[in-house]
């Protein structure tokens, strides 16, 4: 290659196989890939002169915001970072993206079908016009991954406007599949489909995320016009240079779900056999002037290379983060369709699943319910057969979507139990309970009661 290779950056400061299969990508294609981590990035402002390092031409964001509890600190990065080299996937269009409902408006005001759906700030609002989402809707939050957040309800009870501090929305059901919700994911890079899937909910869910065990199949070949120009416009409509967009077919034609900006490739390339990495290095490379082989592209279309990049910041110089400290009881925010209270949960690492008093989940609104679980209980071999539930935990600043199992734990002292699945993000110290100052309390009581 005669010119000058372009320099990528990647901006992932998580630790993914996509953004690891966009470096290879790059360098596979001649050119220069820089992941931009914690580890290695920074921005300097020196007498009116911008500098980034390490120095790229060009920036590919790959930004998780939907997942975290502070999305703005995230936007603002890829903000800093697009002020300074052209960027794909700019900021101002993930934010769009990372919010459900500002997407189907924007959708909607282009003229491209979406669900009919309602989103309100007031408890009485929402609910005055849920009727029209009756018997059976879909509720979910506004920002939200991986089908955490989703919920299909009967709405002819009440919901609440909030799921723990996620602003939420109802939205129309459409499906015509009687037999096992689908839907198809379009992933489009540059004005191009690339690959598209059909997704199945796995056995005793509705959703059909990868993420959640779904099965996949390849529908590239045979993606209606009518879905793959909906694809197109709708990826246009919200501004990304790349994007998974998801979609539905109803009896009266396609309506589109989701614009993903960071979208999978996992699901994508088992069913496909199609990589998005090489296109979207590719694009990248173009946006930083420079050029790339066609036919190389195309052979690394049918790889997926998320293997460790050459470019990866050496982990040594990584800042240590500390592992939040919860106690062994912990005050917790638990959320559910209906409302959200504040109890105390028992931590138990022994646990793998985390579960609910039935009380407290009929309280909150927590389900519908997903499937059942069996759990070993005591000297049962075989356990027993619970319900299992979508319930939001919040602790602290965290807010955690987790798979639950509810119980009868009215004979324990706590409602709650915090298992593996939520345990796994925190050190637990069991000589601190959250509930001492209660607990002081009623032994005074005891006491003075003693005194008599």
């Amino acid at each position: 290659m005669d010119e000058d290779p372009v320099r990528v950056g990647v901006l992932a400061l998580h630790t993914s196989k996509e953004s690891k299969a966009i470096c290879n990508a790059v360098e596979d294609l001649g050119h220069e890939p820089e992941w931009l981590r914690e580890e290695n990035a920074s921005v300097s402002i020196a007498e009116g002169a911008v500098e980034l390092e390490p120095d790229v031409d060009v920036v590919a964001n790959r930004m998780l915001l939907s997942n975290t509890e502070e999305p703005a600190e995230g936007l603002g990065l890829a903000g800093t970072f697009a002020r300074a080299r052209p960027t794909l996937n700019p900021p101002e269009a993930v934010l769009t993206a990372v919010h459900k409902f500002a997407t189907a408006v924007a959708l909607s005001e282009a003229g491209i079908r979406v669900p009919d759906a309602l989103l309100a700030l007031s408890n009485a609002r929402l609910n005055d016009g849920r009727e029209r989402f009756a018997p059976e809707g879909v509720y979910k939050t506004a920002i939200g991954t991986h089908g955490g957040g989703t919920w299909k309800l009967d709405l002819r009870e009440p919901v609440n406007p909030m799921v723990g501090k996620r602003q939420a929305f109802l939205q129309q059901l459409i499906d015509r599949d009687e037999t096992r919700h689908h839907d198809t994911r379009v992933y489009v890079v540059d004005d191009e489909v690339v690959g598209a899937m059909n997704r199945y909910a796995p056995e005793g869910d509705w959703r059909t995320n990868v993420a959640l065990g779904g099965d996949v199949e390849d529908a590239t070949d045979s993606l209606p016009g009518e879905a793959r120009e909906m694809a197109l416009a709708a990826t246009d409509t919200v501004g990304l240079d790349y994007a998974g967009v998801d979609l539905v077919q109803g009896y009266d034609g396609w309506y589109v779900l989701e614009v993903n900006p960071t979208a999978g490739f996992k699901g994508l390339f088992r069913a496909t056999g199609r990589s998005p990495a090489p296109h979207i290095a590719k694009l990248a490379i173009e946006r930083g002037g420079g050029s790339v082989d066609d036919e190389r592209v195309a052979e690394l279309t049918a790889v997926l290379d998320d293997s460790r990049p050459s470019c990866m910041p050496s982990l040594a110089q990584q800042r240590p983060k500390d592992t939040p400290l919860i106690g062994y009881i912990e005050e917790v925010v638990v959320a559910g369709t209906r409302g959200s209270t504040q109890a105390f949960a028992k931590s138990d690492t022994g646990a793998t699943r985390s579960s609910i008093d039935t009380k407290l989940a009929a309280e909150i609104g927590a389900g519908p319910i997903k499937s059942m679980t069996r759990v070993k209980s005591g000297s049962v071999k075989r356990g027993k057969a619970r319900p299992v539930v979508d319930l939001v935990i919040g602790i602290g600043g965290d807010q955690h979507t987790v798979t639950a199992s509810i119980e009868d734990r009215s004979h324990m002292e706590y409602p709650l139990l915090l298992g593996r699945d939520i345990l796994e993000h925190y050190r637990v110290d069991v000589r601190r309970r959250a509930d001492e100052s209660r607990n002081r309390e009623r032994d005074e009581e005891e006491e003075e009661t003693g005194e008599e």
